[in-house]
């Protein structure tokens, strides 16, 4: 799969990373000479933010290649991304020559974030709006405005690559976040210019307070739980009547002089003046990556996408005649103060293997529901060699015993071609609802069985029955 990028700025650069990370192979046109610099450091940003949401390895990176030619860039691509300055002018020349350059299946999408699909296309170019938010590598949101069935296809494509796509039903300025956001931003703009506030104290009154619980519920799922058990009937009762008292500027914007920009900057310079753009990105992302982790236990918003793309992944196959149960990059999060990753990790790392073996026997998510599962009781782990930030991990699993009650694995821990690490597993099958040992259900007792027969006939791997002390 192939996808233009027209346009290598910030959105541009964040949607190249978005495709490529995702394995598949990009082209940039842009005619700045800066263009690939630019691009490459937001690239290392992705490298070494995205993989850390995922408990998989994404697929390997497709190919990057810069055009300073619109359509050669364009030719044969699958989705072609607008995302020159928005300007209409600029984007009414860019995009008939897209459409000229592109073949029928190319999906067209514009990062527009206020023009509707019936401005862009007056010279029939066909185009939806594929609004995304910065940074594109990392939150998933993607609005879909335009032609039915092209927003439909669209929105396959975006879930591929881990992203979620909401279809807007009419065309309207600004599509749906970015009219939320204008008026939040026009309250903040008045804050300031009155004295009331400072740019600090507002971003602290956000991410202090409802930031944390709007990434989570959003805004009527959280003002419905405000309503207590009477719920959102009761809220509206409640705190209806405040929208007629004069708490919002909404219909009134600030003068935008030299005094209003001088005054925004000034105290701009002063809350984040001292770090430079990469350092905020990369909290930034540190940040985003941390809150979306933690919403996958749940499910909930950004972290529900992550889960469900993640399960989409395929599966790795066989290295060496064994099962590829784990593969993962290792995130920045993962290496102490020596540069590499520390035991804790190995041993998560080698549970993720263990977790992926026994769902290929059956033991699965259903029959751990069920009252059933395997419990670790032993495990012991070798380190052969040291594991680094972006180094991208493969696990094999091969079944040393599984008769009865006991489970004994094996977990080989492959930094490319290098084996980093082994971790042998003891557990045993325990009955949830007495927290004794059980005999496993018999479907995962032969499916286990089949795993003990396959690998029989295989050497006693090295270091295996070792303990602390002996030698390797």
């Amino acid at each position: 799969m192939k996808a233009a990028i027209i346009g290598g700025g910030v959105i541009g650069g964040g949607w190249a990373a978005r495709f490529l990370l995702n394995g598949w192979d990009v082209a940039v046109a842009d005619p700045d000479p800066q263009a690939e610099r630019k691009i490459a450091a937001v690239l290392d940003n992705a490298r070494r933010a995205l993989p850390a949401l995922y408990d998989r390895a994404l697929p390997h990176e497709g190919r990057l290649t810069f055009h300073a030619d619109l359509a050669t860039a364009v030719a044969g691509a699958d989705w072609v991304q607008e995302s020159v300055p928005e300007v209409l002018e600029v984007k009414h020349r860019i995009l008939p020559t897209i459409v000229e350059a592109a073949g029928p299946q190319a999906i067209i999408g514009s990062s527009t974030s206020g023009f509707r699909p019936s401005e862009l296309n007056a010279a029939g170019t066909g185009a939806i709006v594929a609004h995304p938010f910065n940074p594109v590598y990392l939150l998933p949101l993607v609005e879909l405005v335009g032609d039915t069935d092209t927003c439909a296809r669209a929105a396959d494509i975006l879930r591929s690559i881990g992203m979620y796509p909401l279809t807007v039903r009419h065309e309207i300025d600004a599509h749906i976040a970015d009219r939320l956001l204008e008026a939040v931003w026009r309250e903040a703009l008045w804050l300031v210019k009155d004295g009331i506030a400072t740019t600090a104290e507002i971003d602290e009154a956000i991410r202090m307070g409802f930031g944390i619980r709007w990434a989570q519920m959003g805004l009527f799922e959280t003002y419905r739980i405000a309503g207590g058990e009477a719920g959102m009937a009761h809220f509206m009762a409640q705190f209806g009547p405040a929208l007629s008292w004069p708490w919002t500027k909404l219909m009134d914007v600030p003068e935008f002089n030299d005094e209003l920009v001088d005054l925004i900057a000034s105290q701009s310079d002063a809350q984040s003046g001292h770090l430079s753009i990469r350092d905020l990105e990369r909290l930034r992302d540190d940040n985003v990556v941390a809150m979306i982790r933690a919403l996958r236990r749940t499910g909930s918003g950004a972290g529900g996408v992550v889960t469900a793309h993640e399960a989409a992944l395929p599966d790795a196959g066989e290295r060496d005649g064994l099962p590829v149960t784990a593969m993962r990059q290792v995130p920045v999060s993962w290496t102490d103060y020596n540069g590499h990753m520390n035991e804790t990790h190995y041993l998560e790392t080698a549970s993720l293997a263990t977790d992926r073996f026994m769902q290929m026997i059956g033991a699965d998510a259903d029959y751990i529901a069920s009252g059933r599962s395997y419990f670790t009781v032993e495990s012991h782990i070798r380190h052969l060699d040291e594991v680094h930030a972006g180094d991208r991990l493969t696990v094999t699993t091969q079944v040393l015993a599984g008769a009865g009650k006991r489970l004994h694995l094996f977990n080989r821990l492959w930094r490319d071609d290098t084996l980093a690490a082994t971790v042998e597993t003891m557990l045993l099958h325990t009955d949830l609802s007495t927290r004794r040992t059980s005999d496993p259900d018999p479907a995962v007792a032969a499916h286990l069985s089949g795993w003990v027969e396959r690998h029989a006939g295989m050497p006693a791997p090295e270091g295996a029955g070792r303990s602390v002390g002996l030698g390797r």
